[in-house]
């Protein structure tokens, strides 16, 4: 009968004498989605397909985990990201847990679908299942300072919604044709990775979003929790979480960042800076 030796014993065998201990990929996934501004790239296919690729490409694993944080944002992005790990997942076989911190929004609960299961905080901001499109007007403001605005187009919606001119009730009908089938593809989306759902989507699909402990009641999320305590259940206390770095953007990104004199770097930095603390604070964060 073998004998069971210590844990540190058992660190000084050579390693094809040592049991496996299971692995877990874990990817985090942190921030708006799309492009805050040039010089802030948020979290894009680009920015998160080399740490996807990094972790499915792990050797022996039990499973990834993609640990998410973000208010939501383009949903082009938010689909492309979602998209891939589908794609991966079905390559390697290897099963997809979605982590939910703070929020997992609009966007953000898009990617989080893309998982086998969703676990949540019970604090957790979960949902947002809808579209917005958000602007300003700035024509009386140009006309009261005698500005005259000037456009010429090829094609009646080049223009649509220039916030330099008064509204177009045509434009808005326009947009919102836009909005409803980008809905579509989203409650779809949802209702068929989602199988559990336990509301109509009348009540799940009007953007309305729910803590973590109500989003299990409702099937939007399978189960409370985090990502050290769920795999440590899952896989033994041994399991071992391998951290894939998260992706900052281009190195030639960060370099203009640091390099950019006073001027249109920092009023670059400014405006991601309002438009990504924007987003969070719809959620109260």
């Amino acid at each position: 009968m073998p004998l069971a030796l210590p844990a540190p014993l058992r660190a000084l065998l050579p390693r094809r004498f040592r049991k496996p201990r299971p692995r877990v990929a874990v990817v985090r996934l942190s921030g708006a989605i799309g492009a805050v501004s040039p010089l802030r790239p948020g979290l894009s296919i680009g920015t998160v397909a080399g740490s996807l690729e990094r972790a499915f490409g792990m050797s022996g694993l039990s499973a990834v985990a993609i640990v998410i944080n973000s208010p939501g944002g383009a949903p082009a992005q938010s689909h492309l990201i979602h998209r891939r790990i589908r794609a991966l997942a079905a390559e390697t076989k290897v099963p997809v847990i979605a982590f939910v911190e703070d929020v997992a929004a609009s966007g953000g609960y898009m990617i989080a679908c893309a998982a086998d299961e969703i676990v949540a905080d019970p604090t957790s901001v979960v949902g947002s299942i809808g579209v917005v499109s958000a602007g300003f007007g700035f024509d009386r403001l140009i006309e009261r300072i005698g500005i005259e605005r000037r456009v010429h187009t090829q094609g009646e919606a080049k223009a649509m919604l220039d916030p330099f001119r008064p509204e177009d009730p045509a434009d808005v009908a326009r947009l919102k044709r836009i909005q409803a089938d980008v809905q579509e593809l989203f409650t779809n989306l949802v209702t068929e990775r989602r199988p559990g759902l336990r509301q109509d989507g009348e009540s799940l699909f009007t953007g309305a979003v729910w803590t973590g402990r109500q989003a299990v009641a409702l099937g939007l999320v399978d189960a409370l929790g985090d990502v050290r305590q769920v795999m440590r259940a899952r896989f033994g206390e041994t399991v071992d979480l391998r951290l894939v770095a998260e992706a900052r953007g281009s190195l030639v990104a960060r370099l203009l960042r640091r390099a950019s004199p006073g001027g249109i770097g920092l009023a670059e930095e400014a405006l991601g800076a309002i438009e990504e603390r924007a987003a969070w604070a719809r959620f109260g964060l």
